[in-house]
């Protein structure tokens, strides 16, 4: 089947709407709702065992990469045991990794920041493709040292480059960075039920209440600390995850 492109897309659109029948008549319902209840479709808990998407070698990459994004200090653990590398390989193994609900045929071109990606390339594609050259890079430059075992400092260089697109990713300079940025913060403060924010520890910090019920009655009280203990999604009596 041929792809559409976005100049067809709409004006197949426009068509339809010109030509569509006028006078539709609307139903009046009375007394009870034209459908039958059920359940809802509440999401899916990420199961404990190995990586979903990442190799080895990734998954060793990106723990590493998500500690230095977000590194542990005496209070609360760093973006690694908070899980941020297991939120991001569950994420990619499932429909963002294959960008469903996207637009994806094309044609594409360099667009503004405001238009987002302008790409073919999937996120789970890019993590690969990147990584591979982050591999790569760090090898050449450091004695065959992969970016897991540099040192803190060495890191944090490399990371530093990253975000300044001075590392050849095969990608948009700095695209890379600000994609796992924006993942890794997600995994820090999502719903553990996510795989990140392990113990919620990310709401514990800022205190945030998480999934209660109703709590109006704090949202004004600035510089106060919530006095209930965070609760997640899986927390709730009824969840049947």
């Amino acid at each position: 089947m041929a792809h559409l492109n976005r100049r067809q897309l709409m004006g197949s659109i426009a068509v339809v709407t010109a030509t569509a029948p006028s006078g539709a008549s609307a139903a009046v319902i009375e007394g009870a709702l034209p459908w039958m209840p059920h359940h809802t479709a509440p999401p899916e808990a990420v199961r404990p065992g190995g990586w979903a998407y990442f190799s080895p070698a990734e998954a060793e990459a990106v723990e590493a990469l998500v500690d230095r994004l977000i590194p542990p200090d005496p209070e609360t653990p760093g973006g690694r045991e908070a899980g941020c590398a297991v939120f991001i390989d569950r994420q990619l193994a499932g429909p963002y990794g294959r960008s469903e609900g996207l637009y994806t045929a094309g044609p594409f071109h360099d667009g503004t920041k405001q238009q987002g990606p302008q790409s073919p390339a999937t996120p789970a594609s890019h993590y690969r493709q990147a990584l591979a050259a982050l591999d790569k890079h760090c090898r050449t430059a450091f004695n065959g040292a992969g970016f897991a075992t540099l040192s803190d400092a060495q890191k944090d260089a490399v990371v530093g480059d990253l975000e300044n697109g001075k590392i050849d990713l095969d990608d948009e300079p700095g695209s890379f960075f600000k994609q796992l940025l924006k993942d890794t913060q997600e995994g820090f403060f999502a719903d553990p039920l996510y795989g990140g924010n392990k113990d919620m520890c990310a709401w514990k910090m800022i205190g945030f209440p998480g999934a209660r019920y109703d709590y109006r009655d704090w949202v004004e009280r600035h510089n106060e600390r919530f006095p209930l203990p965070p609760v997640g999604i899986a927390s709730h009596p009824r969840w049947k995850g």
